[in-house]
């Protein structure tokens, strides 16, 4: 794409800014929750909803939504979904009940489904250049990384003077300079030869998509041997499996599933799902750490988690240089075995265990590991396509985020209420308290909490320690399954991820060259 030298990075800083929007409201919302269940009266299974409503239509349409990129103007869905997201911002914020505020966030989900994927098409498309594409890449990676932390810190904040409407009000400002800016830099482009509209390949994939998310979601609940869960992964299954039959046999596929043969595609894909297994899943544990373990409020808890963020945006583009030198294969694996190391400190650290020490160094390997791994893993899949296919190739990524993100807080978090539960009732009733209250405080720490403030004044600090040391004990668990997860990623990285590219910085797509892909893509300022 023809784009003037002095435009490039002032485009990339819009795209930032966009992808900064939709990573920090999937976060920034958790802080806000007690808020919101004391002013709207709602329930414990309302204020999931009101996080995962969100996730599930993010994830459930990101394909379709780089489809329809791909075929009618990047820019132009990028500017809808950034108008959507304003508007239903405004809506959560304005929301009387918890049912009105799960919807409009789900709309919310169903705005950044538009926004994501085209951001990174978009990138591809502007930075041609092998190198300057690796360079931009780590750059939007490191902000991704950085919005994970932002998040939290802009919603204590915000709660410290605000009502929990400026969590979703906040965006509103944000979103008129992304509009104005996207307007005035961003150039359009769109696959030439995208061929017809596939209605059956888009109900396939959202159905398919939605139903292992929320079938993901609502694991812990039902159980993960549970009739439900297994009936609904199994479904989810047997339909992405007739979505990729569907597409394997039209001419012009929404998703080219042989793509998938390319390991420089698919073993990366799931390197990045790896990896956000594990940092979800921490962040699950670590937010309620800090919170009830160590009596942070919101914006402290947030703050705390700032030399993450901060060592994620370092790093990211660090990683894209020692890329170009040692391959991909080497960065990714390294960067997956650090996340390893991370988690396997979490596990290890004691219940007051030091800040600066235990947290902040396991968050330091986490981090710089992060980015070893995404920026490289995502610019393999991004090389791996041709760039007219660059929306829907964006939508896998992005989607593995979501699904690997879902599976880590849900597993994990599966794992950490096991571990505390069994642990805080054999606690307690050593402690002499009745089998009722035992079963109620293994229903989660903060009840656990409440628990040991009904004992009789001489036990009360013996029976606090008791759960705070239960809820260790599972975040230690956890841990550990997220180490193994990021260990396994590693071995991926290892033995299929190719060095480099095979041939060229794009390959061919199998029946062109990368020049005449390059020849095909139509950019326009219209």
């Amino acid at each position: 794409m023809e784009t003037r030298n002095d435009r490039r990075w002032w485009i990339l800083a819009v795209l930032c800014l966009s992808v900064l929007l939709v990573v920090v409201d999937n976060t920034i919302v958790n802080v806000a929750l007690p808020t919101i269940s004391r002013d709207l009266h709602a329930s414990t299974e309302a204020l999931q909803w009101v996080v995962d409503g969100y996730t599930l239509a993010f994830a459930g349409l990101l394909l379709v939504g780089g489809n329809l990129g791909d075929r009618l103007g990047r820019r132009r869905f990028l500017q809808l979904g950034l108008a959507l997201f304003g508007l239903t911002s405004i809506g959560a914020a304005l929301a009387q009940t918890s049912g009105e505020l799960i919807a409009a966030r789900a709309a919310m989900g169903l705005s950044a489904a538009l926004i994501y994927p085209a951001t990174l098409a978009i990138l591809n498309n502007v930075f041609t250049n092998p190198r300057e594409r690796a360079t931009a890449i780590g750059i939007w990676s490191a902000v991704s990384g950085l919005a994970v932390a932002i998040g939290p810190v802009t919603g204590g904040a915000l709660l410290r003077h605000f009502t929990w409407s400026s969590v979703f009000l906040v965006n509103v400002p944000v979103v008129l300079i992304a509009l104005v800016a996207g307007r005035l830099l961003l150039p359009e482009s769109r696959d030439p030869k995208a061929g017809r509209f596939d209605p059956l390949g888009a109900v396939l994939s959202v159905a398919g998509i939605a139903l292992l998310t929320w079938s993901i979601i609502e694991a812990p609940g039902h159980g993960w041997l549970s009739a439900t869960t297994l009936g609904g992964i199994f479904g989810a299954l047997v339909i992405l499996a007739l979505f990729a039959a569907w597409q394997a046999r039209r001419p012009d596929p929404m998703l080219d599933v042989r793509l998938f043969r390319n390991p420089r595609f698919s073993a990366a894909s799931v390197a990045i799902a790896l990896a956000f297994f594990g940092l979800f899943g921490f962040i699950f544990m670590i937010t309620q750490y800090f919170q009830i373990v160590r009596g942070y409020d919101p914006l402290d808890a947030g703050l705390a988690t700032l030399p993450f963020a901060v060592i994620t945006a370092a790093f990211s583009p660090v990683a894209m240089i020692v890329m170009r030198w040692t391959g991909t294969k080497l960065v990714v694996a390294f960067g997956l075995l650090l996340m390893s190391s991370g988690f396997i400190v979490a596990a290890l650290m004691p219940l007051g265990g030091s800040y600066w020490t235990w947290i902040v160094g396991a968050m330091a390997l986490m981090s710089s590991g992060l980015a070893f791994t995404t920026g490289p893993a995502t610019e393999a899949i991004m090389g791996a396509l041709p760039r007219a296919k660059a929306g829907a190739g964006s939508a896998v990524n992005d989607t593995t985020r979501e699904v690997g993100g879902t599976l880590g807080v849900a597993i994990v978090g599966s794992v950490l209420n096991s571990g505390y539960g069994s642990h805080v009732v054999t606690a307690l009733t050593g402690l002499g308290a009745p089998a009722a209250a035992t079963h109620a405080a293994g229903q989660s720490v903060v009840a656990g909490m409440a628990t040991a403030a009904h004992f009789p004044a001489s036990l009360q600090g013996a029976a606090a320690e008791a759960v705070r040391q239960a809820f260790m004990t599972g975040v230690h668990h956890g841990s550990l399954v997220a180490a193994g997860a990021a260990a396994a990623g590693a071995l991926v990285a290892i033995f299929l991820v190719p060095s480099r590219a095979a041939g060229s910085a794009e390959p061919s797509s199998g029946t062109s060259s990368a020049s005449s892909r390059t020849r095909q893509e139509t950019p326009s300022r219209a």
